[in-house]
């Protein structure tokens, strides 16, 4: 087979390929999207046969998809982040009292920071409240490995799976060796089998469905404490056969290490911190005169928990240190074990702040606390945090590395920006005696709340700046509520707020920002595009007349880039009382070619750095001219998109389009 250097998600998408996924689907989030544009890829290419693959409108439509295509017999791989997990989460509820008839795995990924979402919420926390299992791999190379395991896991059991990286091991790159052809596996004779007992979720279904959850998360809890290598190879079992040899051998993603005779200390890890304590171990021994025997302990099940080979583990120790990212999952079980066998050690971690209690961990962070854990003698604590720079070292051990300030900015020629500004100089005449509030969504565009535009004053989750707008003009009805949310967004989350204004006529202006793609997450489709992962091009769902359906009764369009055009229709569908909604179309600077920047008459230029204040473009900065007092505006020619919104900023006429845009 040919080796090849992937990302943890690309490995993902050849994973579930060679396990002969038959649909994959999932809606854009980092840092998972990549998993979706691969298998796109590949099927593009020919080399992944009788796969459909596509961006669904969100993820509870892409895993009801998935499902769909479990009860028919086939393999379905759903992907998102951790947010897009609570969009997914009354099918997935659900459908886990059901069951499952072909392999149905859930690949979620979370990102402890958090580097690009609104919380750190931990999957493992939902997996438990779903009881649905949950592996969680430390290396891309495990995490290649669990998507093989879990499709066999969910079809030896009946029950969905979900796989739960974190983002340095979805981004981490290292070689595999995988196929370089693939195919689906076929869909069983008949395909879907009619059966009111199992399909149907009728109460008296689900109250026999708990009971069977119950006991097979038990059998599962056993399975992954099953030594390693016990139960043959994964993929022996056929599936439904009635074999769980296959299922037996997930034990190996649960491993144990001893360091020494006679161990006091144990160290648990899950995840990708299993691979930081493991290289800070190495560092350590390495660095220190001489450490205390220790057992090591990697989770790679943490849900339903390893109860029995943690009891091996835990057996004579005195002292456990616990790592793990965003929530104190393992920590807890340790805690229920002790308590549970009545057993004698002590456990450190998130709880008692032996461990970092929030954000991602890393190898140079678990050097030191192992250091303090083992307490090390001084000149050792002083080597380990020399070469470690570890957070709990003392200053005058580790100095900080304060890094100058670098705040993110919309992009220079980003539509966005003209819309903004568009909105707040039309509010300038508002008949209301308050200022407005701009409810703002998910997505490039969040970065408005940021000055000078200062246009985005709440944000909490995808098409929640429709109806928050409309519960703040329930309250403040001489205050006018304003919703900015992007085109994709606006299909995946913002029709059910559309419906609930016109319905309940709520005074609010809706304002999308129509830039032609999902640009935060890398540019993916979505229904407006009419464009899809197989191939073909579906007729776009037009915004505008989806508004008309949805009954709003005044509806403009503007030209995001032409400043008196969005000017104007902003400040018609504000001064309308009731629903309204304006569509301001540019496209995004990914989708299109920079134009030719404008120019600055120095003559005219007074220095008042107005044009600055009102937009803040990152292309745009004052600078010295000789024989002048003042410092003048200058443009940045190698940033600037020539979209010219700073042309219409300028009271002097000092700022003039550049040649091939007049």
């Amino acid at each position: 087979m040919p080796k090849q250097l992937l990302m943890g998600n690309e490995a993902v998408a050849h994973a579930a390929l060679a396990a002969g996924v038959s649909v994959v689907a999932g809606y854009p989030g980092t840092p998972s999207s990549d998993v979706v544009e691969t298998v796109a890829k590949l099927h593009a290419a020919g080399l992944a046969q009788g796969v459909h693959v596509e961006w669904s409108t969100n993820e509870k439509a892409a895993l009801e998809l998935v499902f769909g295509a479990s009860a028919s017999g086939a393999r379905g791989l759903f992907t998102a982040k951790q947010m897009g997990l609570n969009v997914a989460s009354d099918a997935l509820m659900s459908l886990n009292y059901v069951g499952v008839r072909g392999g149905l795995v859930l690949y979620v990924a979370d990102d402890p920071g958090p580097i690009s979402s609104q919380t750190e919420q931990d999957t493992r926390r939902f997996a438990s409240f779903a009881k649905v299992p949950v592996l969680d791999p430390s290396t891309p190379e495990e995490l290649y490995a669990m998507i093989g395991s879990a499709f066999e896991l969910s079809e030896c059991y009946g029950t969905p799976v979900i796989v739960r990286p974190t983002t340095r091991i979805c981004h981490a790159s290292t070689f595999f060796d995988v196929p370089g052809t693939y195919a689906a596996r076929p869909t069983p004779e008949g395909g879907f089998e009619k059966d009111d007992s199992q399909w149907v979720i009728f109460p008296s279904r689900s109250f026999r469905a708990h009971g069977e959850i119950n006991e097979r998360l038990t059998a599962i809890a056993s399975d992954f404490s099953a030594p390693e290598g016990d139960g043959g190879e994964m993929g022996q079992a056929a599936p439904g056969d009635g074999e769980e040899a296959a299922c037996s051998a997930m034990g190996q993603f649960n491993s144990v290490a001893q360091e020494g005779t006679e161990a006091k200390l144990g160290i648990v890890a899950g995840g990708v911190s299993a691979a930081y304590v493991r290289e800070a171990l190495v560092l350590l021994k390495a660095e220190c005169s001489e450490l205390p025997s220790y057992r090591f302990m990697q989770v790679g099940t943490p849900y339903p928990f390893p109860e029995e080979a943690a009891l091996h583990f835990a057996e004579g120790l005195e002292r456990i240190l616990v790592f793990e990212e965003l929530d104190y999952v393992l920590e807890d079980e340790f805690l229920k074990l002790a308590g549970k066998h009545h057993l004698p050690f002590a456990v450190h971690g998130k709880l008692d702040g032996s461990t970092l209690t929030r954000g991602e961990n890393s190898t140079e962070d678990a050097c030191g606390r192992l250091c303090s854990f083992f307490a090390c003698n001084e000149d050792d604590k002083k080597a380990c945090c020399t070469s470690s720079e570890a957070s709990c070292c003392t200053e005058a051990d580790a100095p900080a590395i304060d890094p100058p300030v670098r705040p993110p900015v919309l992009c220079a020629g980003c539509p966005h920006r003209g819309s903004f500004y568009a909105v707040k100089e039309a509010l300038r005449s508002y008949r209301g005696k308050h200022k407005a509030v701009f409810c703002g969504d998910i997505g490039c565009y969040t970065l408005g709340n940021a000055k000078p535009l200062a246009a985005v004053d709440t944000c909490l989750c995808m098409g929640a700046g429709i109806t928050m707008a409309q519960g703040i003009a329930a309250v403040e009805p001489g205050r006018k509520a304003l919703a900015f949310i992007g085109d994709s967004t606006f299909f995946a989350s913002g029709l059910t707020g559309v419906a609930n204004a016109v319905y309940n006529n709520h005074d609010i202006t809706v304002c999308i920002l129509d830039n032609s793609t999902t640009a935060m997450t890398g540019s993916q489709p979505h229904p407006g595009t009419g464009a899809t992962l197989m191939g073909g091009q579906s007729k776009p769902i037009n915004i505008e007349e989806t508004l008309q359906a949805l009954g709003v009764q005044y509806i403009k369009r503007a030209n995001a880039f032409n400043f008196m055009e969005a000017k104007t229709a902003a400040k018609q569908a504000i001064d309308f009382e009731g629903p309204s909604a304006v569509i301001f179309e540019g496209p995004c600077i990914q989708l299109s070619k920079p134009s030719t920047a404008p120019t600055v008459d120095d003559q005219a230029c007074t220095g008042c750095s107005g044009c600055i204040k009102s937009i803040g473009c990152p292309a745009m900065s004052m600078g010295e001219r000789e024989g002048r007092e003042k410092p003048l505006m200058e443009i940045n020619e190698s940033l600037c998109w020539g979209c010219n919104l700073c042309v219409a900023t300028c009271p002097f006429g000092a700022i003039r389009k550049g040649a091939n845009n007049a």
